[in-house]
């Protein structure tokens, strides 16, 4: 089972998860290094990237996609279109 769990959700749970009220990041093409030091949940509003784990595991996560990734987690970054999302973190 994948540690990084990526969906498409339903409007209607987007509506549910209120994701209007959550913080907004954006970042252009670019690597890097990250670590969660808590559970983050966020929604793509555009772009795409991969995020590569720890153990060699390889996600990749585009627009539309709602994501979380588990306290803890080591992985990297890489951007290949500029991203925006919103995330909280639970």
């Amino acid at each position: 089972m994948s540690m990084i769990e990526v969906t498409q959700p339903e409007e209607s749970k987007i509506k549910e998860l209120d994701i209007s009220t959550w913080s907004s990041w954006e970042c252009e093409k670019s690597d890097f290094d990250w670590e969660y030091d808590q559970e983050e949940w966020c929604y793509i509003l555009e772009g795409k990237v991969a995020v590569t784990t720890e153990s060699g595991e390889k996600v990749e996560i585009k627009k539309g996609d709602l994501v979380k990734f588990p306290k803890g987690l080591k992985c990297k970054w890489s951007i290949s279109e500029a991203i925006k999302k919103v995330y909280i973190f639970k």
